[in-house]
This record gives C-alpha cells, structure tokens and sequence, in this order.
C-alpha cells in the first residue's frame, strides 16, 4: 500500500483534473504498487477536501454490478464512490458538458432510505424496509483518465468516473413493484441504444445496497437514512456530446430524461 504523502498526492492530481477537467495517464503508471484500498483512501481524502469547499455528501454509487463487468475486472463485489449534492440535477434539465472531457449516460435504478443501514450483511428484506422509494436514474459519467483507459485502484481513486447524476420518472415503494424484472430501455436522439433489465444488476439491485453497506460496516461505517444509492448500470454506458437528448424508460417506473448542452 501507498504512504500517506503519495495518497496526498494522487489526492492533488485527480481534483485537479476534475476541477479544471483535463485527462491524465491512470495512476498506475506512475504508481505500480497502488491497491483498490489505496484508491479508497484517495477517495477519503478527495471528500475532506470537498467537504472543506462546502459540498456536502448526499449518497454514494455502485460500479462493477454486472456479473460481466466484475468478471472483465477480476473482482468479486461493486466498487464504490461517493455522490455529492452539487452532482445531482433535475429530470429534463440541460447537462452542460463544458466541463467534461469524454461523458457517458448509463440508466440504472436508485434508491432512497428513510432508516440507517449498518451491518456486515444486512438481509435485501431489512434493505426494502429502509428504502423510502426508489426511482429511474440516469448518472453522466465521465472519466479522467486518457481515452477513457484504467485499472480498478485508478478508477475508484477517481471517484468511480462520477460526474453528474439525474432522478426523474416516477418514484415507487420497492415492495410494490419487481425490482428483479424492470425492463429498461435507454435511447438517444430519438434511437435505442440500449435494453436491459434491472436483473442485470446483482439479480436485483437492492443487492448492489446490500454489498454497499457490508463495505461500509468494513470501514467502520453506515448508510445514513436520506441516502440516495445509485445501484449501476443496468445498460451501456454510452457515449454522449452536446446536443444529444437522452430518455430513460423504465416499465412501471415512467421516464427520464435529459438535454446534452454546451
């Protein structure tokens, strides 16, 4: 693992290129014996910094949930990453991308709790329990590194790509509908171009909340109640460039959708 100075460091250059978006080389190159846990610790020290700015931590966001993607990336659980309140935006609204360098849209389900959840494995019955609703997301990704290249511990030290996210559509109880089975079709201008179902996550998204929590518990923390969980895409991510308009729709669930700007 890395020592605290070069994890300040790293901490430096990834804020840098989101804050001026620029892309740089994945930090593996540059630091070969850097682990998923230092990327975790990257993360740390990117929240106190942004929490020294007056962001606030609203939620956090699953990545790796497909059985596909965990396979690709040689892991057995979802990587994890932090939502701030200055990433959320509104259904039909315009996503300026000025300050991206090469966004993507995936459609995936998120949650919202109304009760804390902590434990090393919390059963999906005690995380329906808790959720207040959930609702259709649609998150814009946006990586830092060059042509979208990394590794696991790059990926997480950056924050699992995150940029921005949107809810919209229509917000449900999780036990009145099938979380398993919500079919979701992604298009853009006009276009399909992706169809999943929610079971592409996990079998059911609410394990993507599960193995959040026994991460969390693992560091010595909770999901807050008022949480927002964003539980991975369901669908591609796909390439987006401004004046595009993307919509979300999710079955029993309504429709999302958002304008690329300039």
């Amino acid at each position: 693992m890395l020592d605290p100075a070069e994890i300040e460091r790293i901490a430096h250059l990834v804020d840098a290129a989101q804050v001026a978006p620029h892309t740089i080389s994945k930090l593996t190159d540059s630091y070969p014996n850097m682990t998923v846990g230092d990327g975790y610790a990257v993360q740390d020290s990117l929240l106190a910094r942004w929490k020294a700015r007056g962001r606030r931590l609203v939620g956090r966001k699953a990545g790796l949930t497909s059985k596909a993607k965990m396979v690709q990336m040689g892991v057995n659980e979802p990587s994890f990453g932090m939502l701030m309140d200055d990433m959320l935006d509104a259904n039909d609204s315009v996503i300026p991308t000025a300050r991206l360098i090469h966004p993507r849209v995936e459609a995936e389900i998120a949650f919202v709790t109304k009760k804390e959840l902590a434990g090393a494995e919390v059963p999906i019955a005690e995380i329906l329990e808790a959720t207040d609703f959930v609702q259709p997301a649609i998150e814009i990704l946006d990586s830092r590194f060059e042509n979208f290249k990394f590794d696991l511990p790059s990926v997480v030290a950056d924050n699992g790509s995150s940029a921005r996210f949107v809810l919209g559509g229509r917000a449900r109880r999780p036990r009145d509908i099938d979380l398993r089975t919500i079919g979701i079709v992604l298009e853009k201008n006009g276009e399909i171009v992706g169809i999943a179902s929610s079971g592409a996550v996990l079998g059911h998204p609410a394990k993507s909340v599960q193995m959040l929590v026994t991460w969390l518990h693992r560091c010595g923390c909770t999901l807050p109640a008022g949480s927002i969980v964003l539980t991975g895409g369901a669908t591609e991510a796909i390439s987006i460039a401004s004046g595009d308009n993307v919509t979300g729709r999710f079955q029993e669930m309504g429709t999302i959708s958002v304008r690329i700007g300039s």
